[in-house]
């Protein structure tokens, strides 16, 4: 190997270890948030950073992003589709053992509260949006707005009312945390 070879590597090498040290434990806790383990945390990093290093080493690809914020982005996506796959693989035989929960958790009462707050429209709109997942068009008319714009305005006013009310209330998002 030349030596222009051996640099490149090394440095490669370096940029993998920094981002190992800088982005996985965020991915980490993310993982173990949702319920993941360690491995799993690792597994999807790794996936992760190959993903990343083929892209920036592609020609026709550009990363728009920092290389923290790509990856962690990525596996984030990967995880949660992970979970998805291996969520949908339950056999049916085991569902009569899971119980079901009739009241809301106290955390989603609180938010539930919060959301309140911001009025009906804004709760219906909000839940059109992120509970329904419809699109902005169709949101516009059922509410009303001359246009998509005008509901996407609106659905960013809600959610700056819930806000304004959790600051007001001094709440951090880790109240919200099981």
């Amino acid at each position: 190997m030349n030596a222009v070879n051996l640099e490149e590597q090394d440095a490669r090498q370096q940029l993998f270890i920094t981002l190992y040290q800088k982005v996985f434990p965020a991915v980490a806790k993310y993982v173990a948030k949702c319920g993941g383990s360690f491995d799993e945390a690792k597994d999807v990093f790794q996936d992760a950073l190959v993903s990343y290093y083929e892209k920036s080493r592609s020609a026709s690809v550009q990363v728009n992003s920092s290389a923290g914020a790509y990856i962690y982005g990525t596996a984030r996506y990967l995880w949660i589709k992970r979970f998805k796959d291996n969520s949908q693989t339950t056999p049916l035989d085991n569902v009569h053992d899971v119980a079901v929960e009739t009241t809301l958790p106290i955390v989603q009462d609180k938010l539930l509260s919060f959301l309140e707050t911001a009025g009906k429209r804004c709760m219906e709109l909000l839940r059109a949006f992120y509970y329904d997942q419809l699109p902005m068009a169709k949101i516009a008319p059922m509410f009303g707005f001359s246009g998509v714009r005008s509901a996407t305005v609106q659905k960013y006013k809600c959610i700056e009312k819930v806000r304004e009310t959790v600051k007001q209330k001094t709440l951090t998002y880790e109240d919200f945390l099981e």
